[in-house]
């Protein structure tokens, strides 16, 4: 059990509400520079949040994150 578990906090609730579009987003089959034309960003600020989100899930591939918001509903 994680941290964030263990707490009383819910994982989903521990993600911003940024994060859980970028991790809805990763569903798809697009790059990292499509996800930050379709939200008005830089790259380089979806890899910071993807890198936010995989770190708060416990997960390192976006295989394994798109398997995790299918579990959880956000995709």
């Amino acid at each position: 059990m994680s941290m964030l578990e263990t707490s009383g906090t819910g994982i989903t609730e521990a993600l911003t509400r940024r994060e859980r579009v970028v991790l809805a987003e990763l569903g798809e089959d697009v790059t990292l520079e499509e996800i930050a034309t379709r939200l008005f960003v830089t790259r380089n600020t979806v890899k910071s949040q993807v890198r936010s989100v995989y770190r708060k899930i416990g997960v390192s591939t976006r295989a394994e994150a798109v398997a995790w918001a299918q579990a959880h509903g956000i995709s």
